[in-house]
Formats: C-alpha cells, structure tokens, sequence
C-alpha cells in the first residue's frame, strides 16, 4: 500500500512539472506580452518550432497509447504462445504474501518461486496469482506448482502458472480507450486555444521554445528516459537482465579490483567491479559491472568472489545474481 502510493505521489509530482508548471511559468511571463514584436518573428523558424511540438506530442501519445492498450493485447497474446509453445517447469514455493483486500472476490498472493531456469540453474523469482480454488490450498510455503516458460525469454511474461486462463476486461479497456481519447482531445484544444488567443492574426509566429506546447512533452519524454536511466542504474540491470536471468549459468567469479566511477544517484557511488570468471567450456573470462552501492551494502566491496550469472552463447554478457533473484 505504501509502494503503491509512493508511486502515485511521485507520478503526480513529476506530471505537476511537466504539466501545469510549465503553463504557470509561460503565462506569468508572457501576461504583459506586446504584440507588436510578433511581426519581426520568422514565420519559419515559428513553424519548425510547432511541427516539432506535433512530433513530440505524438511521440508521447503512441507511447501511451502502446502502453495503456495495445499492451493489454499483446501481453494476452505472449501468454497464450507460452502456454502453447513453453517449456514445463516445477516449482517450489519458497514464500507466500496476501496482497488482495478483504473485501476481494478471490484472494491474490505474491509467490517467491525455485526453480530451475532454461540452462537447469536453480533461480528464484517472484509472481503473482490469483486463487479461484481456495479450497484446494495449493498456494502455501513448500508446495509445488508447474509453470511454463518461454523458449527465448525475449518478452514479458517470461513464465506464468501452468494453470492460468487469460482474458480481456473489455470495459476496463474501453475505459483507458475514453482516457487516452480524452488526452488526445486536450492536446489538440491546446493547440486550438493557443493559436486562437496568441496568434493576432499572425499566425503560428507567436510560437517559441519556451511554449508549453513544446516544453510539456519534452519534459514529459525527459522524465520517461530519466526514469530507466536512475532504475537502471540503481539496480545495476541493462536491458538484457532478464535474458541472462532465465538462461544464464550461474558461476562464482573472483573480484580483481573495485573502482568508483565518480558518479553517485542519490548520495551513493556507483562502483566499477573486475571479475575474473570460467565458464562451462572452461575459458576463463575478464569483465566489469558496474552497480550503485548502499552505504549499507559496502562490505560487497571486500568480498573474495560474487555470484554471478553469465549467458553461456555469449560469456561476456554477465550479471550480478544478487540484482537478478529478486
């Protein structure tokens, strides 16, 4: 509950900045704006300027429209070409974590799972189910499930329950379908608003940089891009995390030397780790990670060997498995 409002709070805060922030700074500047200099504007330059703003708009636009819909459908899609083409795993339950209100229909648990990835390496990972056969208990510490996984593990989900049925919330998705169109609608009588009250018969001359029309989705795609830069660099995980935690070998590999790099998120260092490692074919390999430590987690630093995982087709690729079994 407290994650989840944190992360609520925190979404508002920034949508405030990228938002209303930017209207409040535009409109207290430009209350006593003198329209005579509208007519040393270049029209050109103003122009370029808009159709930058329709660019960033609509790339902020799609994003949300990809995220808010067609991730409904494509997620649909993924789970049942995993049912259908997965690989047959089981599971033993390591933790079991109500997360569902008492007043919910089925009750839904938070699973800590072992078991062993597409290389046979034991991994941990966490999902969450919902129990429409209470009666059963099949969801408690020690119990065994099955689960299937994907063959690539390219795309979400990388593996579900083997019993898990999948279907669409049709008014939830016309729901967020009404939202979307709603901030589509918005946008465009912005860009109404704007002209019809700033334009004096000039035109788009009125229009400049410092425009929210521009200035609102730059800070929005600053924020989307600033938000996996700090989440990758808090948890040391790159794109292809995932990749190597569901066909990755795990092996110890012996620290070489620690370096920081001088770059800190939120007053903790971010350190460089030299790893010497072999892999299954017993080539011994060099590589370094980096990974923003807690002041907390500084003795990682003194440590003789740390777990790692590696890709076997490819041993360059590695990872630390502490940031990985989560």
């Amino acid at each position: 509950m407290k994650k989840n409002f944190a992360i609520a709070f925190g979404a508002l805060y920034m949508l405030f900045f990228a938002i209303p922030f930017p209207m409040l700074i535009y409109y207290a500047v430009n209350s006593e704006f003198d329209v005579s200099t509208l007519k040393d504007k270049n029209p050109w330059l103003a122009l370029s300027i808009v159709s930058l703003s329709v660019i960033f708009w609509l790339i902020v636009l799609i994003g949300y429209f990809r995220k808010w819909v067609l991730q409904i459908f494509i997620s649909k899609r993924n789970i049942e070409q995993l049912k259908s083409k997965g690989i047959l795993r089981e599971a033993k339950i390591l933790s079991v974590i109500k997360t569902s209100k008492p007043t919910a229909k089925f009750n839904t648990y938070e699973l800590e799972l072992l078991f062993k990835n597409l290389a046979d390496t034991e991994i941990t990972s966490k999902t969450s189910v919902t129990d429409a056969k209470p009666q059963e208990h099949r969801f408690e510490v020690g119990k065994k499930i099955n689960l299937i996984l994907s063959k690539d593990a390219k795309e979400d989900p990388h593996f579900i329950v083997a019993t898990t049925q999948v279907g669409i919330d049709m008014m939830r998705v016309l729901g967020v379908i009404l939202g979307w169109l709603l901030f589509v609608a918005a946008v465009i009588g912005y860009y109404i608003y704007s002209y019809q009250t700033e334009s004096f018969g000039m035109g788009w001359c009125f229009m400049s940089f410092g425009h929210p029309l521009i200035v609102c989705p730059a800070v929005l795609l600053f924020f989307r891009y600033l938000l996996k830069f700090i989440y990758r660099k808090l948890t040391g995980l790159e794109g292809d995390s995932s990749l190597i935690k569901f066909r990755g070998i795990k092996t110890w590999a012996k620290l070489i030397k620690v370096t920081q790099t001088g770059i800190y998120i939120n007053d903790q260092p971010e350190v460089r780790f030299e790893l010497e490692y072999t892999d299954n074919k017993h080539n011994v390999h060099r590589n370094s990670l980096k990974k923003v430590i807690g002041l907390l987690e500084l003795d990682i630093t003194k440590q003789e060997q740390l777990e790692i995982f590696y890709l076997p087709e490819n041993p360059s690729q590695i990872a630390f498995v502490s940031d990985l079994e989560i």
